[in-house]
Order: structure tokens, then sequence, then C-alpha cells
């Protein structure tokens, strides 16, 4: 029978897809992966040794959590993260995830690990279509009503939030939003908790909980994707940013990168020739699209910022509708694209 040292090796063998797997809102950095913590939030508290021996003192695998003083091997993180407690749960994942049998040479049942890109795909498969549900409700209290090329936006009437790891479980309607990558493979998603009460000033419809969006799987590169990319994109933070400008210009195509940090990250596909930055305007903005456009250029890509008058354009939509804003982004534009992407009546308001 295969020991528990033998699986931990093997996984050890494989350490940063086992990461990817299960502390997916983590990133490598060097010969380790950081992450927040066990409940795989984001942050570098929690760090994963990638490279190195099988066994013994800096083994690949091993890890510690610098906050609380805790640390174990791969197999270790496997158990907390799927919240298993019996060792032939944790050593029957382990081997589902290295496709081995079980000893018994039964093969393995598959299992979704919390936060994993698979728990991503499973979650947005069991929720609907957003018309008429609260999902949206939501955006038009946001001014978002035209839907076009949403259909990576789903609802979820009972989704899973957990405040902390030692709080008990609770469940909220939500926004859930797909992240594909350049290959239209679905890899996390985005979940945006909704007041049941409905929209106020305070919360602008998010629901009254400490951390109301969260992610899970695999962002990095990735994004929410609206309508059909070709040769021209935009890009921004926030959902409801890219959403925004598309009431304006209903036909541009627009991808959500969900931070600034991913936002400076996103894949740039060769066959773009322009590249509109929305630009959130906030220090993390500003070095997000300062990154972006010297890696779009590097790849011979024209980037533009566009720039809210406010601090971001769902506040613009909000304050001076979508055309109050059409009107603030025409000049923004490269005259052909405005010719392209401005509804009929915006190119007669120019001509006019």
């Amino acid at each position: 029978m295969q020991s528990a040292s033998d699986l931990a090796a093997d996984l050890a063998a494989h350490a940063e897809a086992v990461c990817r797997e299960y502390l997916s809102n983590g990133r490598r950095q060097g010969s380790y992966w950081l992450v927040g913590n066990l409940d795989n939030d984001p942050g570098r508290s929690l760090f994963v040794r990638l490279t190195g021996p099988a066994r013994g003192t800096g083994a690949a695998g091993r890890w510690t959590d610098a906050a609380t003083g805790q640390h174990g091997d791969l197999l270790d993180i496997i158990r907390e993260t799927c919240r298993l407690t019996d060792f032939a749960d944790v050593a029957d994942e382990a081997r589902r995830f290295l496709h081995l049998p079980k000893p018994d040479g039964r093969p393995t049942i598959e299992r979704v690990a919390s936060g994993s890109p698979n728990a991503a795909r499973r979650l947005f498969a069991m929720a609907r279509q957003i018309r008429g549900t609260l999902a949206e409700t939501y955006l038009a209290a946001r001014g978002i009503a035209d839907l076009a090329g949403t259909d990576w936006l789903r609802f979820h009437p009972t989704c899973f939030y957990r405040p902390d790891r030692y709080s008990p479980t609770e469940t909220w309607p939500a926004l859930i939003a797909a992240v594909t990558d350049s290959f239209g493979t679905l890899t996390g998603v985005h979940r945006t908790w909704l007041d049941p009460d409905g929209f106020s000033r305070a919360n602008l419809g998010k629901a009254p909980i400490d951390t109301p969006r969260r992610a899970m799987g695999r962002l990095r590169g990735g994004g929410v994707r609206f309508g059909t990319t070709a040769d021209i994109l935009a890009a921004g933070e926030g959902i409801e940013t890219v959403l925004s400008v598309r009431q304006a210009l209903p036909a541009l195509p627009g991808i959500a990168a969900l931070s600034a940090a991913h936002l400076a990250a996103i894949d740039l596909s060769p066959a773009l020739r322009r590249f509109y930055i929305l630009r959130d305007v906030d220090p993390a903005g500003d070095a997000a699209m300062k990154t972006l456009t010297n890696r779009a250029k590097s790849l011979g890509i024209d980037a533009i910022p566009l720039t809210p008058s406010r601090e971001d354009f769902n506040e613009d939509l909000m304050t001076f509708g979508a055309d109050g804003l059409r009107h603030h982004l025409r000049s923004q534009l490269a005259p052909e694209d405005a010719a392209r992407f401005l509804p009929i009546g915006g190119q007669r308001d120019k001509t006019a």
C-alpha cells in the first residue's frame, strides 16, 4: 500500500500544479507559491516551496503560514482546502489528482476541490440565466439595462458564503460571472453577493457582508468577456465598469479582469490592433494602465486609455446616463472607432 510519505512525495513532484488546483487565488514568485492562507484567500502569508528534493529539509511541497505558524506538506493542503477529516479521504483525493487507482484497484471518485477551476465550473453550471432574477434587477439599478453579450453572467439564489474559516457557512443570492482564458475555457468564477432587500445608496445592491465580492479558480490572464473580440477590445477592472461603457458603446467588445493586478496581466491576442484601457482613477488603476500600455506597445498594439469624468464609469453612467457617457467617450476614441462603435444616433450628434 502506498504510504502517506510516498503520496506526499508524488504530490511534491507536481507542487505547482497542486497549488494551482487547491490554492488557486495565489501566484508563483520565484521558487514559491504565495497565497493568503489555507482558505485560499489572496495574500502572501502562506508560502509553498515549489522546488527541492522529494523529502527532507527544504523539500518541494513544504509550506508555512507566517501569520499563524502552521506548516505541513501538500497532503495537509488537500485536507484543509477540501475540508476533509479522515486520512483515507485525503489519500483518495490525492490519488484522484495524481490519476492513481485506489489500493484495491477501484477507480477514485471524482471530488471537486474547494476554490479550484473544477469547483468554479460546477458553480457556474448550477447557476441560471440572469433574465428575471435579482441579478438583472441589481444591474438595472446600476444603470445597466442592455444585457446583450452577457452570456457569461448567471445568477445563483443561494450561493455559499463563509466569512472566515471559523464561521458557519451562510447563503446569499449572487451574480456569478465566468472567467475564461483566451481559448474560451472557463477557468474561474467571480461572485458578487447581492442584497435580497434590493438596492440602496449605502451598498449599491451588494449584500451587507464583509467581502461581497470574491473569486475562485484561475484568474490570471483571463477575465469576464462581453461581446466577440476581433481586432478591437476594451478592458477594465470591474464587471460594472465594462458593462457601463457597453451601455454607451454596445458594439465594443469588453473584458473585466476583476482587479488592477489581473488587468495588468491580461492576455493580449496578437490579432488585436487597438486596445482601450478603461481606467480606474486611483493609484492601483494608474499602475495597471502603465504596465498594460507598455505590454501592448511591445506587441505592436495601439493602447488608448479611456478616463471617466468622475471616479469610475459606472458613476458616470448613473450620473449622466448612456447618452452623457457616450458624449464623454466620443472624443477619446480613435476616429475610425468612433465611426465604427458609436450608435447611429451618436454619429448624428457628432456631425450636427
